[in-house]
């Protein structure tokens, strides 16, 4: 199994450019044939190791075979052709080291490509970002799996998805079940449909968050121990995007030592410095 490093070990820029397909010996070199492809062979394999696809450390005798060296390099040229650059491989090669195998079928992934292009409507450049954010996207199927949650995020009012963030690229990534259990659980909360969809259009954030594990525990203690009303949430749902333990705590109980209360946005937006500057 290929194992991929960081560029550290083998930096690219110190690596001598060359054409990987290139013949580099001449003609007047004794046996030809066999010294041309053994030299393109080990220029492929030196290439490959100073993008990080493959361990420089790795023992001969477990480096791949020519075809499956040359399998790889096929795959390299067709992220390069969907404007990738040497320096995103190592990070494609360590989160998914399978689109490097001698194995890998490139077809495969080719409609993930459109599909950011022609219907997410991001440019090359930004597809090439979002696929680097989250290569687990060229692994979903676009018509049970992307297209849908397009769908259902695009109904709910979420815009902007073409723009390359790290939260778009995974958000693309989300299953509509998925999806659709954070707008059940606001539901659930009280609040009608309409406004659990402008909630998550105004904070899609929400669909990253576990509803047991982070959601559930902020709105009780909002209720339970802040003694706010669901109305305060409604008015203000990035209350749901802060951190229980290092933010909502400290400062709810920082205010109630003090027998201040303010408005949840006052009391979450403002910075350390001038929260705490302003209630000593």
């Amino acid at each position: 199994m290929l194992q991929p490093i960081s560029l550290s070990a083998f930096s690219p820029t110190k690596a001598k450019a060359f054409d990987p397909y290139r013949l580099s010996s001449s003609p007047s070199q004794p046996r030809g044939q066999y010294l041309k492809f053994r030299t393109t062979h080990h220029e492929n394999l030196r290439y490959l190791k100073a993008i990080g696809i493959i361990d420089p450390r790795t023992k001969p005798i477990k480096l791949p075979h020519p075809d499956a060296v040359s399998q790889i390099i096929t795959t390299v040229d067709f992220f390069k052709s969907k404007g990738f650059l040497d320096t995103d491989f190592s990070r494609l090669a360590y989160l998914c080291p399978q689109l490097f195998s001698p194995n890998f079928d490139i077809t495969s992934i080719e409609p993930v490509f459109q599909f950011l292009t022609r219907e997410v409507n991001a440019s090359e450049e930004d597809a090439r970002v979002m696929v680097i954010k989250c290569p687990a996207l060229l692994f979903s199927n676009v018509e049970y799996c992307l297209r849908p949650t397009l769908d259902y995020l695009t109904q709910l009012g979420v815009s902007k998805l073409n723009v390359p963030s790290t939260a778009n690229a995974h958000l693309l990534n989300i299953r509509v079940d998925k999806l659709n259990a954070r707008v059940e659980f606001l539901r659930d909360l009280g609040f009608s449909h309409e406004e659990a969809a402008r909630t998550c259009a105004r904070l899609p954030a929400i669909f990253g968050f576990g509803i047991d594990s982070n959601l559930r525990p902020k709105v009780d203690y909002l209720v339970k121990d802040m003694g706010r009303s669901l109305e305060e949430l409604k008015e203000f749902p990035r209350y749901l995007a802060f951190s229980l333990e290092k933010k909502i705590i400290p400062r709810h109980l920082h205010l109630k030592e003090r027998n201040v209360k303010i408005k949840l946005d006052r009391m979450l937006l403002w910075s350390d410095e001038r929260f705490y500057a302003k209630w000593k």
